[in-house]
């Protein structure tokens, strides 16, 4: 899985945190709902909008990139995306556009067509380098440090902020981030089993039970599907992890629908597991699949 759809994923479950991050104080950020979307009749995908409580009509929409390669396109297919987005929806809301990249040099110069935007209190651009050294206190800044972080540093990392949290966060808490640690290191350190990770990160059974991610995602059989993926290649593992993890939420796959996941290809693969939470039901999967190998 992409960086970026981890940073997706963290912000889809913890909405708060993107808001956070860009230094946008609203008092209804628990309440925003973060999703993706297809903009109809065109080639564009808006990868995150936040979305507020309908009554708030004060409260922006907020478009969010995850930029981590340069493309010398991107700031046009943004606002085109954006103001497709605008047209269709005519949302009775205000808009802001947030746009995270890892570092200043991976950023496009769009100063030519878009300066006036840019410049405007429209567009937040957050660049992860600024935030090496977050304070310690501030668990959603230490969780985005531990994804952008090398590798070789993650595990020191992740042991520092698992001990923050047990002893800076309310108990009933306390799960959904130590969730998150172990989500960001599984993707960073494939080659680890979890039991590895579990030792690593001072779990208990317990613990790493109560974790929603570990339950939905990475029980019994993950580092099987895993290990089957490395043996049998990405796509074939990926393939078995996804068939598994819906099997366990619905209790049963037909053979139709297991054969339209093996179908996949790697791009379809990977959106649908950036898309796990959002599907629910079998007639979800169904509708999905359909959508996307006739696409």
């Amino acid at each position: 899985m992409r960086t970026d759809s981890l940073f997706y994923r963290l912000f889809k479950n913890a909405p708060e945190l993107l808001l956070e991050l860009a230094g946008l104080d609203f008092d209804s950020s628990q309440k925003y709902d973060f999703r993706s979307e297809e903009i109809k009749q065109t080639a564009f995908r808006l990868d995150g909008i936040m979305t507020p409580p309908g009554e708030r009509t004060e409260l922006p929409f907020i478009f969010v990139e995850v930029q981590f390669q340069p493309d010398p396109y991107f700031y046009s297919r943004f606002f085109c995306e954006i103001f497709f987005f605008l047209h269709q929806n005519k949302p009775q809301h205000p808009w802001q556009a947030v746009v995270i990249y890892p570092a200043r040099q991976i950023e496009t110069d769009g100063s030519l067509h878009y300066a006036s935007l840019l410049e405007s209190n429209s567009i937040k651009r957050i660049y992860l380098e600024d935030f090496s050294n977050p304070p310690e206190e501030r668990i959603g800044l230490q969780l985005i440090r531990l994804i952008v972080i090398d590798a070789e540093q993650a595990v020191s990392a992740a042991q520092n902020l698992v001990n923050r949290i047990k002893i800076q966060i309310d108990q009933q808490t306390v799960a959904h981030w130590l969730e998150w640690v172990e989500t960001i290191l599984v993707y960073k350190l494939p080659s680890l089993s979890r039991e590895e990770i579990q030792k690593m990160l001072g779990y208990n059974d317990i613990e790493l039970k109560q974790t929603r991610f570990y339950q939905d995602v990475f029980a019994e059989g993950l580092q099987e599907g895993l290990q089957e993926g490395r043996q049998e290649g990405l796509h074939e593992g990926e393939a078995k992890i996804l068939i598994r993890h819906f099997k366990r939420l619905f209790g049963t796959l037909s053979a139709k629908t297991i054969d339209s996941i093996k179908q996949l290809n790697n791009e379809q693969l990977e959106s649908l597991a950036d898309h796990l939470f959002e599907i629910k039901k079998a007639n979800d999967l169904e509708d999905w699949l359909t959508k996307h190998l006739n696409a």
